[in-house]
C-alpha cells in the first residue's frame, strides 16, 4: 500500500476544489459598515484611517444606498460632534435634533427599511471629558450614566434607528435600556450589546475620527472597559447582557479577541458580532502602503478568520470594498 493513503493535499490542488471544500465563506451580507458622520456639506478624510472619510448627512444617505446595492445589510453610525455640543452632562446625546437623529431620519426617508441602521449608545462623543460615562469627583458614575443612556436610546429609537448598540460598558445598562424602550412603546427596536469590549490600544484612530481623543487626553477607560488579560469575565459580561434582554452581543476588538468570539458563540449560541476596529484596519492599510504585505489579501484573510472564529456579522471599514478586494488577482 503506497504511503500515505490519506493525502489532505488532494483537496487543495485546484481553485474549484478548494472552494468546494471551504468551511468558511465571506460575503457582503456578513458585514456591517461603520460610518462617521459630521455636520458639514463636504466629506473629509480621516488621516489615521486611509480610505475612510467623515461624511455629510447626504453622504451617509448615498453610502446607505451603496450598501443596499452591494448587499451590505446595515450601517453603524458614529457622530463627529461639534465642540459647542459637548458638555459634562452629555445632554446633546438625547437631543432629538442631534446629528445622529437627523441622519437616521434622512436615511429612513430615502430608503425606509432597505438598509439597517445601528446607532451607538454611549456618551463619549458628547462629553467634554471624552469618557463614555458621566464624571463625579473624578470617577465614572454608573447609575447616573445609565439614566442618560436610556434617554439617548429612546431619542434614537424615535428618530427611526433599527438597533441601538450600547458600547459604554456600564453595569446594568442593557436591562435599563430594554425597559425604557418598552415603556416608550418601542419593543420593535433591538439591542446589540457591546458585551465584551476590551480597553484596547487599537481604538486610537477611531477616537481621532470622532475628535474625542483630545478631550480624553491622557486619561483611560480601564475602570469600565474590560482588561485584555481576562476571558472568563467576558463570558460573565455576555451572560448578564443576554439575561437583561440583549438581542445580539458584540466582541471588540475582533482580531485580538478571536478566542472570546469562539467561546461566546459556542457557549451561548446567540447572534454574535465582532468589530474589526480602527487600529486593526489602519495597521493593514499602513503595512500595505509600505509594500510590506498584500493589502487586499490581508484584509480578506483578517475578515475570514473573524468569521471562522464564530462571528455572525463583522463591523469593518473594509465593508464597501470586500467584493473589489475579492476580485484582486
Amino acid at each position: 500500500m503506497p504511503y500515505p493513503t490519506i493525502r489532505l493535499r488532494r483537496n487543495r490542488q485546484y481553485d474549484w476544489l478548494r472552494s468546494a471544500v471551504a468551511e468558511t465563506a465571506l460575503a457582503p451580507a456578513d458585514l456591517i459598515w461603520p460610518v462617521f458622520v459630521h455636520d458639514h456639506e463636504v466629506s473629509l478624510p480621516v488621516s489615521s484611517m486611509p480610505g475612510v472619510e467623515r461624511l455629510s448627512i447626504d453622504g451617509v444617505v448615498k453610502a446607505a444606498d451603496e450598501a443596499r446595492q452591494i448587499g451590505i445589510p446595515a450601517l453603524a453610525l458614529f457622530p463627529v460632534v461639534e465642540p459647542q455640543h459637548k458638555s459634562d452632562d452629555a445632554r446633546h446625546a438625547y437631543d432629538v435634533d442631534n446629528l445622529v437623529c437627523r441622519t437616521v431620519r434622512a436615511v429612513r426617508d430615502q430608503l425606509g427599511d432597505a438598509v439597517g441602521l445601528i446607532c451607538d449608545v454611549a456618551l463619549d462623543p458628547y462629553t467634554s471629558h471624552g469618557h463614555d460615562g458621566l464624571l463625579k469627583d473624578g470617577r465614572i458614575v454608573n447609575d447616573e450614566t445609565v439614566a442618560v443612556l436610556c434617554r439617548q436610546a429612546i431619542a434614537l429609537a424615535e428618530a427611526g434607528c433599527h438597533v441601538v448598540a450600547p458600547s459604554d460598558m456600564m453595569d446594568g445598562r442593557v436591562g435599563a435600556i430594554r425597559g425604557a424602550l418598552d415603556a416608550a412603546g418601542r419593543q420593535d427596536v433591538a439591542i446589540l450589546s457591546y458585551a465584551a469590549k476590551y480597553a484596547s490600544a487599537f481604538y486610537g484612530p477611531f477616537r481621532d475620527a470622532l475628535g474625542s481623543a483630545a478631550s480624553l487626553g491622557a486619561a483611560d477607560k480601564k475602570t469600565y472597559q474590560m482588561d485584555p488579560a481576562n476571558t472568563d469575565e467576558a463570558i460573565r459580561e455576555v451572560a448578564l447582557d443576554i439575561d437583561e434582554g440583549a438581542d445580539m452581543v458584540m466582541v471588540k476588538p475582533a482580531l485580538t479577541s478571536l478566542d472570546i468570539i469562539h467561546r461566546v458563540k459556542r457557549e451561548f449560541a446567540v447572534p454574535t458580532f465582532a468589530y474589526q476596529v480602527s487600529g486593526e484596519y489602519a495597521m493593514i492599510q499602513a503595512a500595505a502602503a509600505n509594500g510590506w504585505i498584500d493589502g487586499p489579501k490581508a484584509a480578506l484573510e483578517s475578515l475570514l478568520v473573524i468569521k471562522r472564529a464564530g462571528a455572525d456579522a463583522i463591523l469593518t471599514y473594509f465593508a464597501p470594498d470586500v467584493m473589489r478586494l475579492k476580485d484582486q488577482p
